[in-house]
């Protein structure tokens, strides 16, 4: 993840101010609410003891699960990636859109038909999940992976990363059937994959078999309670929310339109989704509202929810909470291509 100041939900501090205060020295608990509803709170919140030992121990640094993205911490993350998940990459481009191959060295000759599309995360303005989203989850499917390295904001607003995802999943359309298609994606991954099966749906363009929502939200006008309780590494580095709109992003669009806010779309007749986050993700409220909003259309849809876990977790990829999670991830993908 990039410490880039977004002036959004994915907005990182330039630095930490320091380590939360011990439990011995943290003041009594406190809570006041004003004529408005807004809650001011006073707590000590321990790591549980739900969470597995390696977990514990990188909680109470309060850093990032992810590194910066182009550093070398990201660099050697990637590369001990591929030493537990093999398989080979290449650069490319589909339909004029930059992107990433990634095939697994084990892929099944029987999963060859089978393709998925990720998008990855990064705020919109930064790739930081092109690989370390695409590597474990091609390993763990045995399933070829197109990584799209879609135009990033500022420079490229919305809908151009909508237009880059569904040039894309439209040129594999071409040599692949849709129930041979899922799309993932974490973080602005997540947003662009509900925007992107919002728009297809717009269009009249076959869905994919399957959706992967994971760590974002649907809802670019309203805010959940997550954005004024967390940041990326949780409660590490909080700055008060300034509302769920990546300004950079959304430029002059509407904030409720259908496609750039999927809540106020038609959710008929979406693929099944699995929504996936952490009671410490700054994107919990957003996912569990997506989610919810899935069910009441009648969307196969599942949740599932880590303990104590920040957002998008699954980046550290050999914590025991995140090999779980992927392993769900490529589960759920895996079973609805059939």
């Amino acid at each position: 993840m990039t410490r880039r100041d977004l002036a959004s939900l994915f907005a990182l501090p330039a630095a930490f101010a320091g380590r939360a205060r011990s439990q011995s020295a943290a003041p009594e608990s406190s809570t006041t609410i004003d004529s408005d509803g807004t809650v001011h709170i006073t707590r000590a919140v321990p790591v549980p003891k739900t969470v597995s030992p390696q977990a514990y121990a990188k909680l109470v640094t309060g850093t990032s699960w992810a590194p910066d993205e182009g550093s070398k911490e990201s660099a050697a993350l990637i590369e001990r990636m591929r030493v537990a998940y093999p398989v080979d990459f290449e650069h490319t481009t589909v339909a004029g859109v930059k992107a990433k191959i990634v095939t697994p060295k084990n892929a099944a000759p029987h999963k060859k038909d089978r393709v998925l599309l990720c998008v990855h995360g990064g705020g919109f303005q930064t790739d930081s999940g092109s690989f370390l989203e695409a590597i474990p989850i091609a390993a763990l499917t045995a399933t070829r992976v197109i990584s799209v390295e879609y135009r990033l904001a500022p420079k490229f607003p919305f809908p151009a990363a909508v237009e880059d995802s569904v040039a894309v999943y439209k040129e594999v359309l071409k040599t692949h059937s849709p129930k041979k298609i899922a799309l993932y994606g974490t973080s602005a991954g997540a947003i662009l994959t509900a925007e992107t099966a919002a728009q297809l749906k717009k269009l009249r363009v076959p869905l994919p078999a399957a959706l992967g929502f994971f760590s974002g939200f649907a809802d670019m006008a309203r805010g959940g309670d997550a954005g004024h309780l967390f940041s990326i590494p949780g409660f590490m580095g909080f700055r008060p929310s300034t509302g769920q709109t990546l300004a950079a992003y959304v430029g002059t669009t509407d904030p409720t339109d259908p496609v750039l806010s999927p809540m106020y779309s038609d959710l008929t007749g979406f693929p099944p989704t699995l929504c996936m986050t952490g009671t410490r993700d700054i994107c919990l409220s957003g996912t569990v509202d997506f989610h919810r909003a899935l069910l009441r259309a009648g969307v196969d849809a599942r949740l599932m929810v880590f303990d104590a876990m920040p957002h998008a977790h699954w980046y550290s990829f050999d914590f025991p909470e995140s090999k779980e999670a992927l392993e769900a991830q490529a589960r759920f993908l895996d079973l609805h291509l059939g």
